[in-house]
């Protein structure tokens, strides 16, 4: 099961573009091999969610080159980057949040622009140090609704123009509920670029505006810093902070799912992006039915409606209103068959009419489109199967969690910690199911041209999809004549030893 050759799986990338997992051998082992290094240098767990399925699996690696965020970890982060450059940078909190969002949450980025050029920072984001216009200590006109209020009904930003608090209030009400554009809010003046801060939204906006705010700022953090993701499973509130230069875009939850960060598909390793994204896109495109529909119906000669011949003769009635009679093969009238031409199950016109080349065109795009469909039903069937397989797989390791081990324990006199290998084993199953899966999508994009590949692929695929059987058989089959055990059964340790050596 194991080989040592080397196979890129991203030559079926023929766009000719750099992918992210391009010469990372390990990824060819573990289409050819299942190789289990990933598993030996992992930890893995249970862990309790939410979600319908109480307990999953999550694979921790020694080398882990990404971290999950909750929504806690978001806001102690947020706050240690503001408190870090409010001390560098000796400005307030407020000023501190407003340049981080102005450069998408990159500390070393403002430090850089800030020590290059405060003054013309400032002008950017809207850091003023000194008032455009004095704030008065009398009565004012607010500058939006013209109205004559005294200075305790009046504020300003950092600029000094003067709007009374119900302006403010419905300025900024308006900016929050027209979505994250507001936390760049401006002052009101049109000819003035100073930055409203967090401490004017705290003061002025309803309860539910700052909650939305609130919101924005959060997701901010993580959608503006190219370094982190929002985990892509429905309902998940995680993101995820990753180090780049690992080469392994892997990532798996807390929730769970594991993805590819690169295109936050889901995990996809060893196939490259590209090849992902253009099987997705075949398996949801009208494409495939019409190809279908070339491939499996003919027009009617009258109405031209695609008709479907599943069995019978060649006599065809079209559906009404038409009700048109006419030969399957020549597509001519049926008025003008019977015995002479070949009767219900031959047409002599058809034959003679493809000895002397009238109908190869047609045929022949009929005939391509008809492989194109096979090929393509070949190919899914064998993914979709996959993926199925790997969802039982991990119920069945759910099932074997919450209810079998502390059984099968009993009964072999064996502790918990010592049956670690059958779960090692379910995990591996997993794993290898999605790995199998993905090199269907990788082979429907094979080039045809390239024989020696295409047959190596298929070699190394073949001794992959045997490894797995064996060892899914011995993890499902073998495993329950001990599961159904009442009494200890002696030859247990050499069932480990089997196992354990499928698993590797």
């Amino acid at each position: 099961m194991e080989s040592e050759d080397d196979f890129d799986m991203h030559d079926a990338n023929e766009s000719g573009e750099d992918d992210f997992y391009s010469g990372r051998d390990d990824d060819a082992g573990a289409m050819a091999t299942y190789d289990d290094s990933d598993a030996d240098d992992a930890d893995y767990e249970f862990i309790d969610n939410d979600s319908d399925d109480s307990v999953d699996y999550v694979s921790h690696s020694h080398q882990q080159n990404y971290t999950i965020l909750s929504e806690v970890d978001i806001r102690q982060r947020q706050e240690d980057d503001i408190t870090r450059i409010s001390t560098v940078l000796s400005i307030s909190k407020v000023e501190a949040g407003i340049l981080l969002r102005y450069y998408s949450w990159n500390v070393s980025k403002v430090h850089d622009e800030w020590f290059a050029d405060e003054e013309k920072v400032r002008r950017s984001v809207g850091l003023l140090e000194k008032p455009v216009v004095p704030f008065p200590d009398g009565e004012m006109i607010c500058g939006i609704c013209f109205e004559t209020y005294p200075y305790d009904l009046l504020r300003a930003a950092a600029c000094g123009h003067p709007f009374c608090n119900s302006c403010w209030s419905g300025y900024i009400s308006t900016a929050i509920s027209d979505g994250p554009g507001c936390l760049m809010l401006r002052c009101p003046d049109p000819s003035c670029v100073a930055a409203v801060g967090q401490d004017m939204i705290s003061a002025l906006a309803s309860d539910e505006d700052q909650e939305k705010y609130s919101r924005y700022f959060i997701r901010s953090y993580v959608e503006d810093n190219r370094k982190t993701k929002w985990c892509p499973a429905p309902g998940c509130d995680y993101a995820v902070d990753f180090i780049f230069g690992s080469g392994n875009y892997d990532v798996t939850c807390r929730c769970s799912y594991s993805f590819c960060w690169n295109c936050t598909e889901e995990a996809h390793r060893p196939v490259d992006c590209d090849t992902v994204a253009k099987w997705i896109l075949k398996n949801s495109a009208e494409s495939e039915n019409m190809n279908w529909i070339l491939a499996n119906s003919k027009p009617c000669p009258k109405c031209k409606r695609p008709i479907e011949k599943n069995h019978g003769c060649m006599h065809m009635t079209c559906t009404p209103p038409c009700r048109f009679e006419f030969c399957w093969l020549c597509l001519g009238a049926w008025s003008e068959h019977g015995e002479v031409t070949g009767g219900y199950y031959a047409c002599n016109r058809y034959e003679t009419a493809k000895n002397e080349g009238t109908f190869d065109e047609e045929e022949k795009r009929r005939e391509m489109a008809k492989l194109s469909v096979e090929k393509y039903t070949h190919y899914y069937e064998r993914w979709a199967t996959n993926q199925s397989s790997r969802q039982k797989a991990l119920a069945d390791l759910q099932q074997m969690q919450s209810l079998h081990l502390e059984k099968l324990s009993e009964t072999q006199c064996q502790p918990e910690s010592q049956l670690k290998f059958i779960t090692e084993a379910w995990l591996q199953i997993i794993e290898c199911r999605r790995v199998l899966k993905w090199t269907y999508a990788y082979g429907y994009y094979l080039p045809e041209n390239e024989h020696a590949k295409r047959h190596f692929f298929e070699y190394l695929q073949g001794e992959a999809e045997s490894g797995l059987e064996r060892l899914h058989q011995c993890a499902e089959k073998e495993l329950q004549v001990y599961l159904n055990a009442e009494e200890q059964l002696k030859d247990f340790n050499e069932f480990r030893s089997k196992l354990a050596g499928l698993t590797r």
